[in-house]
């Protein structure tokens, strides 16, 4: 799964720190997620969402190997 996190962050200027207040986890669970080593749970993809006002699809796709 890719997703664009660090874009949708850049556009509203706002850090992974204050992402990860924002949804209630820690500063490297947004780098993990980023990176692409983790794929969080679907209640933590619609927190993610939510902040950015966009769809999970938005923000999170599938690759054809998944």
């Amino acid at each position: 799964m890719k997703n664009s996190l660090r874009v949708e962050r850049a556009i509203k200027n706002i850090s992974q720190a204050e992402l990860a207040q924002l949804i209630g986890v820690s500063r490297q669970t947004i780098n993990t997620i980023e990176s692409n080593k983790y794929v969080p749970s679907t209640v933590l993809a619609l927190k993610i969402a939510r902040v950015f006002g966009k769809n999970v699809e938005e923000i999170f796709e599938l690759e054809e190997e998944d």
